[in-house]
């Protein structure tokens, strides 16, 4: 007899709660995108950094609209978690921060993030992965998070590797950016692994 093998996360775990706001060490905060965030998502396409490491291509602020809108069916789905980082106090967005390519059953996910120049090096995408990182395992349940990146990417790396995400190594011409076919490390993290100090 075949014993089935439940789910890691029983499905409505995530739907049922509206999608949480963190608080971050550095001040700043974590929260769902909302309508008003458009033209800052609609501009952060223009960043050389976000357009060749995100590959989002060119919003419209119409477009923009409809991606947020879409990432709030998406939570209510339990297909993403994407949260906007901003300013302290509910202010402007400086970056982006998510979980896709959910398998609630098997317990995984992957990270998706980027920063705007006014919250780069302040730490602020560290104390973002850690936050959502311990959401995800301890309070959703998932069994392993992933982080992916251009090798060229080092500041990617760094954010994953502070965050105690090990490198498990690189996959060959794994994706493809705007110069052409780039190898991508990839990091986890899975339960039991010991947080960053």
């Amino acid at each position: 007899m075949i014993v089935p093998i439940p789910a890691v996360v029983p499905p409505g775990r995530m739907s049922r709660t509206d999608q949480p706001v963190f608080g971050l060490a550095n001040g700043f905060e974590l929260r769902p995108w909302r309508p008003d965030d458009a033209k800052v998502l609609a501009d952060s396409c223009q960043d050389p950094d976000v357009q060749q490491w995100n590959r989002p291509g060119h919003l419209s602020l119409d477009d923009a609209g409809e991606r947020i809108t879409r990432w709030e069916k998406r939570w209510r789905t339990e297909e993403a978690a994407v949260w906007a980082i901003s300013e302290p106090g509910e202010g402007t967005p400086v970056g982006l921060i998510g979980l896709g390519d959910f398998d609630l059953c098997g317990g995984s996910a992957e990270f998706l993030y980027w920063l705007l120049p006014a919250g780069r090096g302040r730490g602020v995408m560290l104390d973002a992965v850690v936050r959502v990182s311990r959401w995800a395992l301890d309070d959703l349940g998932l069994h392993r998070l992933r982080i992916t990146h251009s090798v060229a990417n080092a500041a990617s790396c760094r954010v994953a590797q502070k965050a105690g995400f090990a490198l498990e190594g690189t996959m060959r011409s794994a994706l493809l950016h705007s110069d052409g076919w780039h190898d991508e490390h990839l990091h986890a993290r899975v339960q039991g692994d010991a947080w960053p100090g």
